[in-house]
């Protein structure tokens, strides 16, 4: 049988900002006790008192308290790295974009802090890449299906331990942080022990900040949650 914990739980975890919100502390109770009384006689098919929610939500709030500190020995390695003048360009994966993607590298120097990331999903493939090398982008990849360019973009990147492949909720912690600031993110690129995201030249300041006080927050052992 649902009861009224069951549906609050997965009310807020369907609601980023709602679940950022009770882990920065900022939202009473019985502020969202009201706000979700709707949803849940709707879930319920009955009434339910208001008193019965607000528990529900305290205790849920308490689950995310015990979570941070079972999850308080993970630390992030390093400073948080900013990489400016990127451009993201999508298009139409197929046999012949494949063997043209292959032709971008010699356009990067890493050495002097070029960016290359290649990104393939099923049926597109994102390449993020120094915006001063856009042009010559489009012309290796003359006769494939563009379907979006984003300029102006900045990366952001984060160093983990290398408990990062085997902590769960890492990533999602990150983002919850960059919505709470109402920061869209174009793309989020991780490997083995680093975490990317490419974001808006205009949302950048406000995103390194918020990522800066997220590592201090984790590094200082204050209570946030996964």
């Amino acid at each position: 049988m649902v009861s009224v914990s069951h549906i609050v739980r997965n009310l807020v975890e369907e609601k980023p900002l709602l679940y950022q919100g009770i882990v920065e502390g900022v939202i009473s109770y019985a502020g969202l006790a009201e706000y979700l009384l709707p949803e849940i006689k709707k879930e319920l098919g009955k009434e339910v008192k208001l008193p019965a929610i607000v528990m529900a939500v305290r205790r849920y709030s308490e689950v995310l308290k015990k979570k941070s500190l079972l999850n308080s020995g993970f630390e992030f390695d390093s400073d948080i790295i900013m990489k400016t003048g990127l451009a993201d360009l999508t298009i139409v994966k197929s046999p012949a974009s494949l063997e043209k993607v292959e032709n971008l590298y010699p356009l990067v120097d890493y050495d002097r802090g070029d960016t290359l990331n290649i990104i393939q999903g099923n049926y597109e493939i994102t390449i993020v890449i120094s915006e001063k090398h856009l042009e010559d982008v489009k012309k290796i990849l003359d006769g494939e299906k563009i379907l979006n360019i984003e300029k102006n973009l900045v990366s952001l990147s984060i160093s983990f331990s290398k408990e990062f492949l085997y902590t769960p909720g890492v990533i999602s912690k990150v983002t919850r942080k960059l919505a709470w600031e109402n920061i869209n993110i174009f793309e989020n690129i991780s490997t083995m022990t680093e975490l990317i995201y490419i974001i808006s030249k205009k949302d950048s300041v406000r995103a390194y900040k918020a990522l800066e006080r997220l590592v201090g927050e984790n590094n200082n052992g204050e209570k946030d949650s996964v």
